[in-house]
Parts: C-alpha cells; structure tokens; sequence
C-alpha cells in the first residue's frame, strides 16, 4: 500500500475517531489519542520532522481560529471536550493537526492549484462538518449559515494551507518532480 493511502486511511481513521468521540460525554478524548498516533507515525516517515511540525502548528492555529470565531458568534455549539468557552474542544483542535498530516502526501494533487484548492475547501468543508453534526459531534445555531461560514472560510483556508505545504514539506525530496506529476514512491517517506 503506498503511502498516499495510507496517509489518507489514517487521516479517516482519526477522523471519525475524533467525531465519534467527540460526540460522548465519556470518550471526547479517544480520537485526540488516536491523532497523537497518527501524527508520530507521520513524523517518523517525515524527510524533515522540523517542516512538518511547523505545517501542523500553523494548521492547528489557522484552523482553530476560524472554528473559535464561528463558536463565539454562536454558529457552532459542541457538547463534549470544552476547555473554555471561547475555544473549540481539544478535540476539534486535534483534527486540525490531523488534517495537516495529509497536505505534502494524500492532498499533495492539489498543490499549486489554487482555484482547485479554494473549490474543495467550499465544498469540502461544510460537507464533514455537517458529517459531524450528523454524527452529534457538533451542532449548529442555523445549519445553512454555518455551512456557508464553513465554506467561505474554507475556500480561503485550503488554499492557503497548500501554499504552506509547498513551503514547508517534510516529504520533499531529491526527487521533487513525483509532486508536480501526482505520483509518490512510497520507498521515498521512508
């Protein structure tokens, strides 16, 4: 299996784990767990762990923002995992993390393409909002104002964060061209 695919299997497997968890009085801390694993096991692979680490922080702070902006004019409500009032749960925060694991491996396609980028964040990120608010994770003051917040600030978010992805990859190597062709060897994460 390359690991494009596992890349994207892990990011699945620690997202539901995050929203699964994040929907329970008892375990909204299991999928911050399962992201803790998820991103040591990325940054063992990682070519450069300093790069990588930096894409998570910027990620996780970028993202968490945008969320805590949306919670505090009260589009999101979350039941489980708050730390204070004015932040998303720990566990929001983790997917962030999370999801930065994918952008120099499983969303690696769409770098440089910024149009395409801003698209998939539109589209893209209201519909696993919603995904989570179907799965109790989350709950929304007016779902389609939410959504559209989600998808404006998505369509700014995503491109941005392959903007810094082609900064900041800890995946880079010698043979940088496999990026702009879409192909990986997984032999090179290694």
């Amino acid at each position: 299996m390359s690991l494009m695919m596992q890349n994207f299997l892990l990011f699945q497997l620690g997202w539901f784990s995050c929203v699964i968890g994040g929907s329970s009085p008892s375990y909204y801390w299991a999928g911050v767990a399962v992201v803790a694993v998820v991103i040591t096991l990325h940054l063992i692979r990682a070519g450069d762990t300093r790069d990588e680490l930096f894409l998570i922080a910027i990620t996780m702070i970028l993202g968490s923002a945008w969320d805590s902006g949306l919670l505090l004019v009260g589009l999101f409500t979350f039941q489980y995992g708050m730390i204070t009032a004015e932040l998303v749960p720990l566990w929001m925060i983790a997917m962030w993390a999370l999801f930065a694991t994918t952008h120099n491996l499983s969303m690696t396609w769409m770098k440089g393409r910024y149009l395409l980028a801003a698209a998939f964040g539109a589209l893209g990120g209201p519909l696993a909002y919603y995904a989570g608010h179907r799965l109790g994770a989350v709950d929304f003051s007016d779902t389609t104002t939410a959504l559209f917040a989600v998808a404006a600030g998505w369509a700014v978010i995503m491109p941005l964060l392959m903007w810094l992805s082609e900064r900041f990859n800890g995946y880079r190597t010698s043979r940088d061209q496999v990026y702009e062709e879409g192909s990986y060897d997984e032999s090179m994460g290694q």
